[in-house]
């Protein structure tokens, strides 16, 4: 159950870390505007994932109490 809790946070936590990559466009280093969006929106979309999954899990495991 912690599992499922932690992984919502790192959701949130790459989410943050792709508008920081957009806003910045630097991610270790300095990132062409493309290359920092196209980065940055593909950690967003993990993020979002990473949250969709942690979610359902946390839905599923409700239902089996």
């Amino acid at each position: 159950m912690m599992f499922n809790w932690l992984s919502l946070v790192t959701g949130l936590f790459y989410i943050v870390l792709g508008i920081v990559v957009i806003i910045y466009k630097f991610f270790f280093t300095t990132l062409e505007p493309g290359v920092a969006y196209a980065l940055g929106s593909l950690v967003i979309l993990y993020g979002i994932f990473r949250i969709y999954r942690a979610v359902s899990r946390i839905k599923d495991s409700g239902n089996e109490k």
